[in-house]
């Protein structure tokens, strides 16, 4: 690709901008952001950014909305200021867990933010851990799906891992345990939910593997409000774990989440930083940094060499 290497951040994540741009040695593009008292965002680039390559971090963080707006508009700026190339880096994907048709007259949301980011001028996509691989089929550019596998496996590699077992939290997540699996080497296990009539949640009814007087680690892409952890931790001690810890790449920890988990069985969770989480730090949480993963794709993707080793 042509053109100077150029990065510019929304306002959901700017640490980590900062850091992706540490390690790029490059400085963070130049940009203003300005609310209106209706409600509206201007953004201006400010600096020159024709003919570069230009990415363009976001994440989905609080205020999801007014991200992903900011972010259109950002990337409709850049292509207005004739930037050769506008990649989104949207480490945690918006909407990513609204990707099917489950219910009647709804919105498949993933499929339609694809929409928007191509309209608003989008040329590429680099993101992390999709809910669903299939979203990358939403679009009809280019779309790079790092995994943080790799960063997570070298995190417990560094442990003893005497007497540690993966379990998945239920069967959906079982397929992508198996990477977990096959890098540290260790046996599965797999939480056997049931659903009994239409408006109750699933509940843990068995567990599929051996888990008596293991060390548990459950394996999930997300944490959202952090039920479904805490009541796979209650139910695996009941079933005579020693111990039970937890990983997911994406530490939403929306609502009483934080709470919640400090109170439970849980003893560690470890995530990484696709979102931020300064403001939502206890201390049971650990988290790994994804500047270095995602630094090395954008350098790949500008200087046209191969990523598909950076996927995990």
């Amino acid at each position: 690709m042509e053109g100077r290497l150029k990065v510019f951040a929304g306002a959901s994540h700017p640490r980590l901008a900062e850091d992706i741009c540490y390690l790029l040695d490059i400085p963070l593009g130049r940009s203003r952001s300005v609310k209106f008292s209706n409600e509206n965002l201007l953004i201006q680039i400010e600096e020159n950014v024709r003919e570069c390559d230009v990415f363009v971090i976001q994440t989905s963080a609080p205020p999801v909305n007014e991200g992903i707006i900011e972010t259109l508009i950002m990337i409709d700026a850049l292509k207005h200021a004739s930037a050769a190339r506008v990649t989104a880096v949207l480490p945690y994907f918006p909407y990513a867990r609204s990707d099917k048709k489950d219910k009647p007259r709804i919105s498949i949301t993933a499929r339609l933010m694809a929409d928007l980011l191509m309209t608003a001028g989008a040329d590429r996509v680099l993101t992390m851990d999709l809910h669903s691989p299939q979203i990358q089929g939403f679009f009809r550019i280019p779309v790079d799906q790092l995994k943080a596998v790799r960063m997570i496996c070298d995190f417990y590699q560094q442990r003893d891992l005497t007497d540690y077992v993966l379990v998945a939290g239920d069967a959906g997540e079982a397929k992508e345990l198996g990477s977990y699996a096959n890098r540290l080497n260790l046996p599965m296990a797999i939480v056997d939910k049931r659903r009994y009539g239409d408006d109750e949640k699933p509940r843990a009814v068995n567990v599929i593997g051996d888990v008596e007087g293991k060390r548990c680690l459950i394996v999930d892409d997300e944490v959202a409000s952090g039920g479904t952890l805490i009541e796979a931790a209650q139910f695996l001690m009941k079933r005579g774990a020693r111990s039970v810890e937890a990983t997911c790449v994406h530490p939403v920890l929306s609502g009483n989440a934080v709470s919640r988990i400090t109170e439970s069985a849980i003893e560690e969770l470890v995530v990484t930083d696709s979102i931020p989480v300064a403001d939502r730090h206890f201390d049971k949480l650990k988290v790994l940094p994804t500047a270095p993963l995602f630094a090395k794709a954008i350098r790949r993707i500008h200087e046209g060499d191969s990523v598909s080793e950076l996927f995990g």
